[in-house]
């Protein structure tokens, strides 16, 4: 990869080459000594390999420190700027969460530590079992999970135990809305499941008449999405439980997007039989750089026992609680090593404690904050519906088409602006979507800044800037070819042998 970099000297611009491959032969950032003989440690020869045959590059130590120094300056986070993905909810993690977690009682627990020395960490899980189980009115949890997706293959999986003991094994369909959240479609096929996609009103909620016609015996499930990546609240969903349980079928609410309803809606009292709750988007653990994840499946009665283990439990004796991991009686078995990823337990269990009984604050100041975007850029931007916005906005570019500018012209300039992009062209039942989650964590001049860069750029594009086309201009990576990096992406180091 190679981009320019513009110097001027004495009024003389050049260009100097921004070369990301640093390594040259010969070149080391440490040194040996001489005489291997001398180490105290001796390495068997079949562990051993050749600098010929694993090939690493040949830096100095300033240049990996200005490497990666470099690398950290070229890109975008949460610590920058507002992260306008949609759906996503790339929301500022408290510096708090990170400390609590890193902390030695938590961060130096061996995951096969034997119990009875492992109290306080088995406490925090129990704690964030209750809490979640409290605030969502659900009597059953698992924290295994290993992100949203993985909670998603779960609760099917939840499913299908639930039928193959009803003896309904001829329940192979899930009913998926074209509205629902995009990795929903793929878990159902992986979990062995067949899908029937459900169109949504003009409004963009489910078309309630469809769904009683594709409410077939053979129908295992509905995987529906509240609110939906419209950013819609679905308000049918206790009349859609209802008719889903006299079927023998089962509600799965996917909670993606629980941060805009949390602490304000009782999931268990919408009929939900399972949810999954990513706690990056509503709990404040990390997202994204390939880190670990963490998703908690919270499940009403009818599927509690066959829940994976292990979960912990709380028992008393006569000195004090002690915590205990068992099993449920019909364990579908574990999903996942230990209770799941601990230290994404521990932060999130943090954020909520932060709160404490204002939890529902969360919910407030993500709707607020998504609606303050939704009245500034709706006479510019096509809204997707009509209805209240809650989480997110999402928009069209019905309003710019017409000008030969497009949703890709104005993400790649937006970019030029100093933000990231929005999430673009999805929904796919949106043409051209723009969506954008401004989460519960950003200040008003924060939003009111980023919807003047919009509106500036809707401007643009209605005077046809076919500079637009080119952009970005000022990043140090401008234009590339994204199919190509998404099907065959270099993601390790590699020199050619001579």
């Amino acid at each position: 990869m190679q981009n320019q970099l513009s110097t001027t000297r004495n009024g003389q611009i050049f260009e100097e080459p921004l070369i990301f491959e640093r390594s040259r032969p010969g070149r080391i950032g440490v040194s040996f000594p001489a005489d291997d003989a001398s180490l105290p440690i001796e390495i068997d020869s079949s562990l051993l390999r050749s600098a010929e045959d694993i090939h690493l590059p040949e830096v100095s130590e300033p240049e990996v420190v200005r490497h990666f120094t470099r690398l950290s300056t070229w890109n975008y986070g949460i610590d920058l700027n507002l992260y306008p993905l949609g759906s996503c909810t790339m929301k500022y993690n408290p510096r708090i969460n990170e400390e609590i977690a890193a902390s030695a009682q938590f961060a130096d627990l061996h995951p096969n530590t034997p119990e009875k020395y492992a109290q306080a960490g088995l406490r925090a899980v129990y704690e964030l079992q209750e809490v979640l189980k409290t605030v969502t009115d659900m009597p059953g949890i698992t924290l295994q999970p290993a992100a949203g997706a993985h909670g998603e293959l779960t609760g099917l999986f939840l499913v299908k135990a639930y039928l193959k003991k009803k003896g309904d094994t001829h329940k192979t369909v899930v009913l998926v809305p074209d509205s629902a959240h995009g990795t929903n479609p793929a878990s159902c096929t992986l979990a062995g499941f067949t899908v029937r996609e459900l169109p949504s009103t003009a409004e963009g909620l489910l078309d309630v008449e469809e769904f009683k016609k594709a409410l077939t015996p053979d129908v295992a499930a509905l995987m529906i999405t509240n609110p939906n990546t419209l950013g819609i609240f679905e308000t049918n969903i206790p009349l859609v439980a209802d008719l889903l349980h006299k079927n023998g079928s089962l509600l799965y609410m996917d909670g993606a997007n629980y941060n805009a309803i949390v602490g304000k809606v009782s999931i268990g009292k919408m009929g939900v039989d399972i949810s999954h709750l990513n706690l990056h988007k509503t709990f404040s653990t990390p997202h994204g750089g390939g880190g670990p994840g963490a998703a908690a499946v919270v499940v009403s009665d009818r599927v509690r026992e066959f829940l994976p283990g292990p979960i912990v439990e709380k028992k008393e004796s006569s000195q004090g609680p002690v915590y205990v991991v068992t099993s449920p009686s019909a364990s579908i078995g574990r999903v996942k090593a230990g209770p799941g990823h601990f230290g994404m337990i521990i932060r999130a269990l943090t954020y909520i404690l932060s709160y404490g009984n204002e939890l529902h604050r969360v919910a407030e100041q993500a709707v607020l904050n998504a609606n303050l975007v939704r009245k500034s850029l709706q006479e510019v931007f096509e809204p997707a519906s009509g209805l209240d916005t809650m989480h997110e906005a999402v928009f069209s570019d019905a309003k710019q088409r017409k000008t030969g500018l497009e949703t890709i012209h104005l993400a790649k300039t937006l970019i030029d602006y100093g933000y990231h992009p929005p999430t673009i062209y999805f929904p796919l039942s949106v043409h051209g979507a723009i969506m954008i989650e401004p989460t519960e964590t950003e200040s008003p001049e924060t939003i009111a800044h980023f919807c003047a860069v919009m509106k500036d750029l809707a401007a643009r594009m209605n005077g046809q800037d076919e500079s637009m086309k080119s952009s970005p201009t000022r990043s140090f990576v401008r234009r590339i070819d994204e199919v190509e990096a998404a099907r065959k992406p270099v993601l390790n180091y590699f020199t050619k042998k001579a």
